[in-house]
């Protein structure tokens, strides 16, 4: 399989494949990755990568996915930790602690839709079907983080709460961050209605006419990939050191998971990273 994009690259496309991203490859202290669709043992609906525990799927069919996966991508299936993502804004620190949590141990917090660590060998990992993914590395002092923004978060300003919390945990400059954000839903295929749209034109410290476009139906399209990429900005994070994904997915739903293109009818993606 081939894919267009200037941004990320399709790894391991003839098996188990995923995504990664270009700039954030060069970074050697990392691994990361983001999932496809393709290559898991799901049946029906959320055939065949589906990483959801709570879509009502085999549960173990998504363990032997994840199992599958780390093996294709090079991460450890003992190490992960993942979210518990509600819509919110919380930011989650993990240690060596937390491996296990939310994938082979029980949830033991309801709202999670953020993760950082400074710990080598704790991978990170975060759920999708049309929301935006963040990544965050801080290159300097050694530290990630995962965040899932959907709309509600992307509002709610999820990404500036993630640098200010890596600022604080582990003396974080967002100078000093490489952060990449999508595969997502874009602007091509995001339509909301008014009150949807109302809660980002209310984000008037930033330029909304970059990601708030009105249609003559009284809906509206908006692009989260670049609401995130101002926020970023505005939390200090530079210009040049943001990536965003190419990738729709919503118009690639043949390799990605998208919830619009399936009416709900979905597995689901996960971002993953660690610190090696």
């Amino acid at each position: 399989m081939y894919i267009k994009s200037k941004t990320m690259k399709l790894n391991n496309s003839d098996s188990i494949p995923y995504l990664s991203y270009n700039s954030l490859s060069e970074i050697k202290f990392i691994n990361h990755a983001f999932t496809t669709r393709l290559g898991g043992v799901s049946e029906g609906e959320f055939s065949s990568m589906n990483m959801a525990f709570n879509r009502g799927d085999n549960p173990d069919s998504v363990t032997e996915n994840y199992k599958r996966f780390c093996k294709s991508a090079g991460f450890d299936f003992e190490s992960l930790v993942a979210s518990a993502q509600d819509h919110n804004t919380v930011v989650r620190a993990v240690t060596s602690a937390d491996k296990g949590v939310g994938i082979y141990k029980p949830r033991d917090m309801q709202s999670v839709d953020a993760l950082i660590t400074n710990e080598k060998g704790v991978t990170l990992v975060t759920y999708y079907a049309d929301c935006t993914p963040l990544f965050f590395v801080d290159t300097k002092n050694k530290a990630i983080g995962l965040a899932h923004a959907g709309w509600r978060g992307t509002v709610g300003r999820i990404g500036e709460k993630v640098v200010k919390k890596m600022g604080e945990m582990y003396g974080t400059d967002p100078a000093d961050i490489m952060a990449a954000i999508g595969p997502a839903i874009s602007v091509c295929c995001y339509e909301v209605d008014k009150p949807c749209a109302d809660n980002f034109l209310a984000l008037d410290d930033l330029d909304t006419d970059k990601f708030v476009f009105p249609k003559n139906d009284g809906k509206f399209m908006i692009d989260l990939l670049e609401t995130n990429r101002q926020i970023l900005v505005k939390s200090g994070v530079k210009e040049e050191n943001i990536t965003i994904s190419d990738l729709c997915t919503n118009c690639n739903s043949d390799l990605l998971w998208s919830h619009r293109a399936t009416k709900g009818h979905r597995g689901t993606m996960s971002a993953f990273m660690c610190i090696v």
